[in-house]
C-alpha cells in the first residue's frame, strides 16, 4: 500500500471535528509558506537590485539602504494593489 492510500485511510478514521482541525492546520501552514515565499522573493529581488558592492562593517551604504527601502515599499505597494483587485473581483463575482 502506498503512502497516499495510508493517509486517506487514516484521515477517514478522524471525527468531523478532527477533520476540521486538520483542515485549519493545513490552511494555516499553507498561508505561512506563502508568506515565507513572498519574503524570500522580496529579499532576492531587492538584494539583487540594490546591493552592488561589498558590505563593509556589516552595514549598507546610504544609497543601498535607500534603494532597499524603496524596493520594499514598491513591492508592498504592488502586493496591496493586487490584493485589492482580487478582493474587488471576489466581491463582484
Amino acid at each position: 500500500m502506498d503512502a497516499s492510500a495510508v493517509s486517506a485511510a487514516d484521515i477517514s478514521k478522524l471525527s468531523d471535528r478532527e477533520k476540521q482541525e486538520l483542515q485549519a492546520f493545513v490552511a494555516n501552514e499553507s498561508q505561512k509558506a506563502r508568506i515565507q515565499q513572498s519574503v524570500h522573493s522580496l529579499t532576492d529581488i531587492c538584494w539583487t537590485k540594490c546591493i552592488t558592492g561589498k558590505i563593509a562593517g556589516g552595514k549598507l551604504d546610504r544609497t543601498e539602504e535607500t534603494c532597499v527601502q524603496n524596493c520594499v515599499d514598491r513591492f508592498m505597494d504592488a502586493n496591496m494593489t493586487v490584493l485589492k483587485h482580487l478582493e474587488t473581483m471576489r466581491t463582484t463575482a
